[in-house]
């Protein structure tokens, strides 16, 4: 028959006056190397993922091992070596992110019981790895930061799951919040708007109209009950009242497409053709579903789609800076993370 330890022999618990809170940003992820090895590890995971891909049955698999991993990351390695921080080695995103997270523990800094760090959903730093690393630091409480301006399943719903997974593996949990969508938020809005107006006073030309660019998604997940394209248009009507456009001057387009099913529309390529066929000269890009410049925002729009644009009879097309670790920027993702912290510092 087992004996019940004496109570005095327990252990104290830890002092709440002693205890933490951990602030995690995470943005989506980027290969550990601008080459084929990397590119195809990254894409495996990122790829797997039934919240990216909802049907993760055999003929997916088949195909995502026969020939999306054969084939597809030789292709985008090449493209990742075109936006590569080549003095970190290391791409922007991460690059980015990074300064990210110092500039909000800087700014924290007068609060030494908050301990803010950064993750990657796909690739390294991983999810798991930051918050083992928060919790060795004290930290009984934890705030998640999807960096997605925009709720979206593929996106904010896979950071949640990858940190209840975490925490589902351990016995003693920290508390955890998550942050909320802020499409519509008004410091975000203002940042975007500020940004915009910005670059604008710097170009050598003035923009006929501007192209809010947003990443795209398959129509099935929307209709499933995804509030993501909703949110898209919220933010981009804000966007018009606060700059004086409407519809004519400032466009909501998509991007990214995979595959062949369909996705949101209108596209973001086929619009670019469309505009310089129609005899549109001068054009300016904005993306305000990214938080930080990566891959889709630094090749896709600022490469890949001003050559579509031009090749069609186009002339000026610059591509806007999302608002990354700029002081706007900073002022967005500092302004959320106070707000959910109440109560807690």
């Amino acid at each position: 028959m087992m004996t019940a330890a004496p109570i005095e022999t327990a252990q104290p618990l830890l002092q709440s006056s002693r205890a933490r809170v951990g602030v995690l940003l995470v943005n989506l992820g980027t290969p550990d190397t601008a080459d084929a090895p990397g590119v195809r590890v990254y894409l495996k995971e990122f790829l797997s993922d039934a919240r990216v891909i909802e049907d993760q049955g055999l003929i997916w698999k088949a195909v995502l091992n026969g020939i999306i991993l054969r084939t597809r990351p030789r292709a985008k390695a090449r493209d990742y070596l075109k936006i590569w921080n080549t003095e970190k080695n290391e791409s922007p995103l991460k690059t980015i992110t990074r300064s990210q997270s110092d500039k909000l523990a800087a700014a924290l800094s007068d609060r030494d019981h908050v301990v803010v760090d950064w993750a990657m959903r796909y690739g390294n730093p991983s999810i798991k790895s930051r918050i083992e690393a928060l919790i060795a630091k004290g930290c009984d409480r934890i705030l998640a930061v999807p960096l997605y301006p925009q709720y979206s399943a593929p996106t904010s719903a896979t950071v949640c799951d990858e940190v209840f997974r975490v925490l589902s593996r351990l016995r003693a949990q920290p508390t955890l919040r998550v942050t909320p969508p802020y499409y519509e938020d008004e410091a975000y809005i203002e940042a975007l708007a500020t940004s915009i107006e910005t670059h604008l006073a710097g170009l050598p030309f003035k923009p006929e109209l501007i192209v809010a660019s947003f990443h795209g998604m398959p129509k099935t997940y929307v209709d499933k009950g995804d509030p993501y394209q909703g949110q898209c248009v919220a933010t981009t009507q804000a966007l018009r009242r606060r700059l004086g456009m409407d519809e004519t001057k400032l466009l909501l387009t998509f991007q990214s497409r995979f595959g062949f099913d369909e996705w949101l529309q209108p596209y973001t390529d086929k619009t670019m053709e469309r505009l310089a066929k129609e005899g549109v000269r001068s054009i300016a890009v904005v993306t305000p579903g990214f938080s930080a410049d990566c891959l889709e925002t630094l090749e896709e729009i600022a490469q890949e789609n001003a050559e579509i644009f031009k090749h069609n009879g186009g002339e000026q097309f610059s591509a806007i800076p999302c608002l990354n670790d700029s002081e706007p920027g900073m002022d967005v993702i500092r302004t959320l993370v106070l707000r959910e912290l109440q109560g807690w510092i």
